[in-house]
């Protein structure tokens, strides 16, 4: 794999319709520290299990109306931490606005993050290539902040065998990509031991998406029970009564295309 490490990393373009804005979020990355201790202090770090058993090395949480999860049953999206069955602890508007900008400056207008999945990265921790491409509306970019720790940024093309390039990625540093790029692998090399003065050994990740109502693999809403079509789409939420909302308050929809041996978690 190629290195990329330019020197001048403040708008760095990485193929058409992605950038990389190096030291983007830099003057708020203590800002983000807190937010995602507090976030921490109601929805834990956890490793979570793939469908095929496997723990994975990078411990994650979710803030926003929409948490990414994955246990023996799939991958997919919900509204409720599955550890403590509340919902994911609400996403601070500075937050929000914080990708907002982000996508703004790399050409994605607009942009309206539902979701922002936390990674908590250790030494040796490591994200293996995979695409993002579980959210209905593929037309919504990615965007993506590094804290802590430097990494490798793994940068691939529009099939796993292409070969990735390896980008740094510093603290404050945010990586967008959308258009022609939305569906690019791409992951995190192992993380080599080092220190940063703010989080120590430990780099954070935090993963915005737009991710509104997608097609479930398994097509079967697990709340309203009700299974549907292939290639349906769940373009508004299925209508419950009360009845099915007392007996069954979860509204996990499995989602497809999760098939990548580490995760999905961007």
């Amino acid at each position: 794999m190629r290195d990329l490490f330019p020197d001048d990393r403040e708008r760095l373009s990485l193929d058409p319709g992605a950038v990389l804005l190096g030291g983007f979020a830099l003057p708020v990355d203590r800002y983000l520290l807190e937010v995602i201790t507090h976030v921490a202090e109601t929805a834990p770090f956890r490793h979570l299990e793939t469908p095929g058993g496997r723990r994975m090395s990078v411990a994650m949480t979710n803030v926003g109306r929409l948490g990414w999860v994955s246990d023996r049953h799939g991958y997919r999206y919900s509204p409720l931490d599955p550890l403590t069955g509340r919902p994911w602890p609400t996403m601070p508007p500075d937050l929000a606005a914080l990708a907002t900008n982000a996508a703004a400056t790399a050409g994605f207008p607009n942009f309206a993050p539902e979701a922002c999945l936390i990674n908590r990265y250790a030494s040796g921790a490591k994200l293996s290539l995979h695409q993002d491409r579980d959210e209905r509306n593929l037309d919504q970019p990615i965007v993506s902040v590094s804290l802590g720790v430097d990494a490798r940024f793994l940068w691939g093309g529009q099939s796993r065998t292409d070969r990735p390039r390896r980008v740094a990625l510093h603290d404050g540093d945010v990586v967008v990509w959308g258009g022609p790029a939305r569906l690019t692998y791409h992951g995190v090399d192992t993380l080599i031991e080092s220190s940063h003065p703010l989080t120590g050994t430990l780099r954070y990740n935090l993963t915005f998406r737009t991710v509104t109502w997608a097609r479930p693999r398994r097509q079967i809403c697990i709340r309203a029970r009700h299974r549907r079509p292939v290639g349906e789409r769940f373009d508004t939420p299925p209508v419950l009564t009360g009845e099915e909302v007392k007996q069954d308050v979860r509204l996990d929809c499995t989602l497809p295309g999760m098939r990548h041996r580490e995760s999905r978690s961007g």
